[in-house]
């Protein structure tokens, strides 16, 4: 993966606190639940965005995490969102059912095979 990493560290959360400015964006990984969700991706990335600073402690937050609370609760973080990796935000892919649009397409056609006949 390009870019830099921060560990689940003392040293790793000094390191991103020094990193992060307003506005910036960091990328965590997190493992899917194979038994629950089989049709699901393996692994998923989130993006945090840190917007402002803890009136507290001065570290960085997103959210209602600190940098260094993002760094104990989701493990390592990247500066650069990991390829080939779905972002968790985004639609999975499509199984077993037609999308919607070829559930348009088919209306449009005229093709009723499927849904039978209600006469």
């Amino acid at each position: 993966m390009a870019g830099r990493s921060w560990q689940p560290t003392r040293r790793g959360a000094k390191d991103l606190n020094r990193w992060l400015s307003k506005g910036k964006t960091v990328y965590t990984l997190r493992n899917t639940a194979q038994n629950i969700a089989p049709y699901e991706d393996a692994q998923l990335y989130a993006a945090h965005t840190f917007d402002r600073r803890s009136m507290v402690t001065g570290e960085w937050m997103t959210s209602h995490l600190s940098a260094s609370g993002l760094l104990a609760q989701e493990g390592t973080v990247y500066e650069q969102p990991p390829v080939g990796v779905r972002d968790i935000a985004t639609p999975g892919r499509q199984y077993a059912a037609p999308t919607s649009q070829q559930a348009l397409d088919r209306l449009r056609r005229g093709d009723r095979t499927k849904t039978g006949s209600r006469r």
